[in-house]
């Protein structure tokens, strides 16, 4: 399954950064945009395989407003292309994401002595 996801490449002087508002602490920097949406599909797949593995909610995708303010060329910002991300959603999740801990032998047990 797939879903789309909201996605902010911001052009900068030197290169490229990418961000999606919906999912905090993910993003990337590459060279090129064609290269930045490769790399921002890895990021989020990635993000989200890990949060699933962890037994994580994965955030839904938004209609998000994004604060342009920030984004203006005395910080390095030169253009912005806002557009949606394709993106697989994690198949599976690990065993151990899905059942809780077992409690350990000696938690069961009365100690003697």
């Amino acid at each position: 399954m797939t879903k789309q996801h909201l996605v902010v490449y911001e052009k900068e002087i030197n290169n490229w950064g990418a961000y999606s508002p919906a999912i905090p602490g993910c993003g990337s920097t590459g060279d090129t945009l064609e290269e930045m949406r490769v790399m921002m599909t890895e990021a989020v797949e990635g993000h989200f395989q890990v949060m699933a593995e962890d037994g994580d909610p994965l955030p839904e995708p938004t209609n998000a407003m994004v604060d342009f303010s920030e984004e203006t060329r005395a910080n390095g910002v030169e253009y912005c292309v806002v557009e949606w991300l394709d993106v697989r959603m994690p198949s599976q999740i690990t065993l151990a994401a899905q059942q809780p801990a077992l409690p350990s032998a000696t938690q069961d047990q009365p100690h003697h002595g």
